[in-house]
C-alpha cells in the first residue's frame, strides 16, 4: 500500500471516529438523565411509603428515601446524585410537612452527607488497597460527621426564624432540641450509607456501573 493510500485510510478512520463523538455524547447524556429521573422517582415513592416518626421529636421521621440518592452518588457521582436530590426536593415542596421548609432541610441534610462521603472517597483513593468494609466504615464516619455538624449549624440558625423557614421557637427551646436533632441525623446516616453500599454491591453483580465495589 502506498503512503498516499495509508494516509487516506488513516484520515477515513479518524473521520469516522469523529462522527461517532456526538452520538456517544448524546447517548451518555441520555443515560445520565434517565438515571437521574429513575433515582429521583424511587426516592419520591419511598418518601410516601416508609415514614416512622421519631419518638423523641414528633416533627422528625425516619425514612429510607435517601438510600437511592446515596446509591446514585456511589455509582455515578455528584452529577447524578445532586440533580436527583434536587428533583426530590422540588416534588417534596408540594408536601412540606410540619415545617414548610422541611424539604429544604432534607436537601441540605442529604447534600451534607454526600459531602462527607465524597471526602472519604478521596481518602480511599490515596489507599487503593482499602477493603470494602473499610470503605463503608470510612464513608459512614465522614458522612455522619459532616451531616451532623452542618445540620446542627443549620438548625441552630433557622429554627428560631418565623415560618416558612423555622418554628419561631425561642433560643432556649432550639438549643434543647439540637442534641436530639443531632442524634436523629447521626442515626439516619448510620443506616442509610451502609444500606446504599449493600444495594450497590448487589446491583453491581448484575449491572455494569461506573463505580464497582471490588
Amino acid at each position: 500500500m502506498s503512503p498516499r493510500s495509508v494516509a487516506r485510510a488513516e484520515f477515513s478512520m479518524t473521520a469516522n471516529r469523529l462522527r461517532t463523538i456526538p452520538s456517544l455524547a448524546i447517548t451518555s447524556k441520555t443515560r445520565k438523565l434517565t438515571a437521574i429521573g429513575a433515582f429521583a422517582a424511587v426516592a419520591i415513592i419511598l418518601n410516601r411509603v416508609i415514614v416512622i416518626p421519631a419518638p423523641y421529636l414528633p416533627f422528625l421521621s425516619y425514612e429510607v428515601w435517601e438510600v437511592p440518592i446515596v446509591f446514585a452518588f456511589l455509582a455515578f457521582g455528584f452529577t447524578v446524585a445532586i440533580p436527583a436530590a434536587t428533583m426530590n426536593f422540588l416534588i417534596l415542596l408540594l408536601f412540606p410537612g410540619v415545617i414548610l421548609a422541611g424539604p429544604l432541610y432534607n436537601l441540605v441534610a442529604i447534600l451534607s452527607m454526600l459531602l462527607g462521603i465524597g471526602i472519604a472517597q478521596k481518602l480511599i483513593e490515596l489507599r487503593k488497597d482499602t477493603a470494602v468494609s473499610g470503605r463503608v466504615v470510612l464513608a459512614t464516619v465522614f458522612g455522619t460527621a459532616s451531616r451532623v455538624s452542618i445540620m446542627t449549624l443549620v438548625n441552630a440558625s433557622l429554627l428560631q426564624l418565623p415560618p416558612p423557614l423555622g418554628f419561631s421557637a425561642p433560643a432556649s427551646l432550639v438549643y434543647g432540641w439540637l442534641p436530639l436533632i443531632a442524634f436523629f441525623n447521626g442515626t439516619v446516616s448510620l443506616y442509610t450509607i451502609p444500606l446504599a453500599y449493600v444495594v450497590l454491591k448487589a446491583v453491581s453483580r448484575r449491572v455494569r456501573l461506573p463505580n464497582v465495589l471490588r
